[in-house]
Formats: structure tokens, C-alpha cells, sequence
């Protein structure tokens, strides 16, 4: 297969992608055809690595309203109405959903997703669930699985046991929640049994670190001590930081010093923690989204997830990561230019990083031919004009398509 004409990465000129064996043969300019190569003209539209979910709960999707409405908009009113939803799972209940969610994503370009799966149950169906849905969809999406303490480790009834039953079941990564623990005691705690557990059987690390509007919330400190000590370092991930929003600027900097040192990767949910974060404010009322900026000219790596599709914490949700980037570059101020040009890498190559995809991951040659086309030139055109996903090749097969949009104004 050639795919003709195509900006690479936002590049001035065009190029060639000749995919043979699912693989990326050829990337040049003005490839000629081989005799009976099928040929996708695509001339003067933007092709990217594939869009990544760095950061959602596919367990909850899709539930919002079920069976009560989070009527204060809180993470903690949120958990109260999934610790009740939870009651009625069923394996085919979570299956029929994440299918569906899937599908929402693979329509915009995501090939790629980690998605966090609640562990306080003592049965653990959900786990059970979405693992044997990364086996059934593996040939379209890639998933990650997080063994995810929604209610606590050291808070929650036999929390660790359960965390470790979800890795030795075959999570892929082990998280932890010390904002919600009892104590900062506990939340400590959590984070030493958290990454204690992952170097046992050898596994990556994503925490829901601080998402709170405290600014004594300081388990990142934690969290990053732990992965430089370790040797973890890079396969430990800090999802939310919230409260970094709130730290003095004093501490920040010193803190600066550890995350780098450190090596972790941070996820931003800008769309969900602008929704969710200030609510106990009157005014000023704080964004509650952390210092992507910052953390990005530190030289450290950030990427940006959805979080939550139409589920207790957030009533909307279509899995279009550019909504999440939209929201994102508004609420952290990252609106010139070339923030903008360059911005589909926190939800691409940052994302690959958090998610340890290794070299395999990009538009190269030799690499599994994964990519999408988009109708623009440029990313910025694709974000500014929400140009459609073209296509969306999965080893150098199709999994979705669209046609380009026909607008017309009449008058």
C-alpha cells in the first residue's frame, strides 16, 4: 500500500508511505507505484503517530446517572455513586460498555489506551473483565490495565490483597490513591506497598497523586522519592497533581529538583479537572489543573488523558483526545503558536513515553506501520478547524474512516 502526499509530523513538505507486511517500508518523497500497490491519495494531508489514552477508567464509562446523578460535581460524590453502581456489575454489563467506548475512540484516532480498573471489589470482575478484552482487541487496540484502589489501599478492606490478586491476574501496571486515604499515614504507606509491589513482579506504576485542592496533599514528594530510589524512575507515572496547583511557589521549586531527578511521567486530565477541582472555592476560583507549562520546560514528560466518558465524575465524553488538547491549551495557557503546532504530542510521543511503548512506537521505517491522516496541513488546522480523522491504520490495516466534512454557509 502508498499513501501519497501526506505532512508528516506537521512538515513543511510532502512525503510518501509505502507499508509492506504491515510494516513501514518506504518514507520519501514522490514514491513511485509498484505494479498493482494500492494507492490512498492523501495529498496535502497531515499524518501522525496514532493517537494514546494515557489516562481513562473504561470500567466506569458510560454509567453517568446510574444509579444516582453526581449532583455536587466532586471527585468524592463521584466515588460515593460508582461505590454504588459497582453493586450491579456484571462481566457482559462492562464488556457491552468498553466495546462501545472503544469504538468511540478508535473513530478519532486512539490505538492505543491505559485504562485504570477499580480493584476495591472483592470480586474483582471488572479486572477479570477488561483483561479479557485486551486479548479480544488487540488486533485494533492496544490495552493497558491498571490494578486501581478506587476507595483506598490501606483504607479499603483487605486493600492489599486485592491490588496484588488484580497483578498477579496480569494488570499491566499498579496504582494507588493516597489522597484518599484516611491518613497521610496511610497515603505514605500506600505509595511504599504500591511501588514495592510493582518491583516484585515487575510492573509499571500509575498513582492518582493529590487530586485535591489541598495543598498539604503532598504525595508526589512521596511518589517521586520512592521511583528515584527504586530505580523505577521512568516506569512510574503521577496521574492528576492537582494540588501542585496549589503549592507555594517555594516548595515547587524545591520539589522541581526531585521530579527531575526522578524521570517520572505526569498525566493531565485537563477536561475533567477543570470540572471537577475548585469546588470548594468561592472566588478566586482555582483551574485545579497542574503545572503542565512548567513541568514541560523542566524538561519533564507530560502527557494528557480523558479520564472519564459519561460516568459519575463526568457527564460528557465523545474519546476525542483533541477535546482533552482543546481544553488543555486553554487552561494552562499554552496558546502560542508553536505550543499549539506542537501540542498533538501530548496525546502521541509524550503518551508513548508514559505508556514505555519503546522505539516500536512513530512514523518510521521499520516501525509496525500504525498512523492516521488527518483532513488538515498542519495540526494546529486540525485542531483549530476540528478537521476529521481520515483514516486510522492499525499495522497497515484500516479500523476506521471518514469522509472530509462538506460544509457550506448559504447566504
Amino acid at each position: 500500500m502508498l499513501i501519497k502526499g501526506v505532512h508528516i509530523e506537521n512538515a513543511a513538505e510532502t512525503s510518501d508511505i509505502r507499508v509492506t507486511g504491515g510494516k513501514f517500508e518506504e518514507i520519501a518523497p514522490s514514491l513511485a507505484p509498484r505494479p498493482g500497490e494500492e494507492v490512498v491519495d492523501c495529498t496535502g494531508k497531515l499524518a501522525l503517530p496514532p493517537f494514546i489514552e494515557s489516562h481513562v477508567h473504561l470500567d466506569t464509562c458510560l454509567t453517568a446517572g446510574e444509579p444516582v446523578w453526581n449532583q455536587s460535581g466532586t471527585l468524592f460524590e463521584g466515588i460515593q455513586c460508582w461505590s454504588l453502581r459497582k453493586k450491579t456489575l456484571t462481566k457482559g454489563d462492562i464488556k457491552d460498555r468498553v466495546h462501545r467506548a472503544v469504538r468511540m475512540q478508535a473513530q478519532h484516532g486512539v490505538q492505543f489506551v491505559r485504562t485504570h480498573v477499580d480493584v476495591t471489589d472483592p470480586t474483582l470482575i471488572a479486572m477479570e473483565a477488561l483483561l479479557e478484552l485486551r486479548e479480544e482487541l488487540k488486533d485494533t487496540i492496544d490495552i493497558q490495565v491498571v490494578a486501581f484502589p478506587q476507595e483506598g489501599i490501606d483504607s479499603f478492606p483487605n486493600g492489599r490483597q486485592l491490588v496484588e490478586d488484580a497483578v498477579k491476574m496480569g494488570a499491566d501496571a499498579v496504582g494507588a490513591i493516597p489522597h484518599f486515604e484516611f491518613t497521610r499515614e496511610y497515603a505514605v504507606d500506600s505509595v511504599n506497598f504500591c511501588v514495592a509491589l510493582a518491583e516484585k513482579y515487575d510492573k509499571l506504576v500509575d498513582v492518582h497523586c493529590d487530586e485535591i485542592d489541598d495543598e498539604q496533599s503532598r504525595g508526589l514528594e512521596v511518589l517521586a522519592a520512592r521511583a528515584y530510589e527504586s530505580g523505577l524512575k521512568d516506569r512510574v507515572t503521577a496521574s492528576h497533581t492537582t494540588a501542585m496547583h496549589s503549592y507555594n511557589n517555594a516548595y515547587v521549586t524545591k520539589l522541581m529538583r526531585l521530579l527531575t531527578m526522578s524521570e517520572i511521567n505526569f498525566v493531565s486530565n485537563p477536561l475533567v479537572n477543570t470540572h471537577l477541582q475548585g469546588r470548594m472555592d468561592t472566588y478566586p476560583k482555582r483551574r485545579g489543573i497542574t503545572r503542565v507549562k512548567e513541568l514541560l520546560a523542566a524538561g519533564i514528560n507530560v502527557s494528557f488523558g480523558h479520564d472519564d466518558l459519561f460516568d459519575p465524575w463526568y457527564p460528557l465524553g465523545t474519546g476525542n483526545m483533541r477535546d482533552v488538547v482543546f481544553m488543555g491549551l486553554h487552561v494552562c495557557q499554552m496558546m502560542g503558536y508553536q505550543e499549539i503546532m506542537d501540542s498533538y504530542k501530548l496525546i502521541s510521543t509524550n503518551a508513548a513515553k508514559t505508556l514505555h511503548l519503546g522505539d516500536s512506537y512513530g512514523i518510521k521505517a521499520g516501525n509496525p506501520a500504525s498512523f492516521i491522516v488527518l483532513d488538515a496541513d498542519n495540526f494546529y488546522n486540525a485542531l483549530n478547524q476540528k478537521s476529521e480523522v481520515l483514516w486510522s491504520f492499525k499495522n497497515g490495516r484500516p479500523i476506521a474512516k471518514a469522509a472530509p466534512a462538506v460544509r457550506e454557509v448559504l447566504f
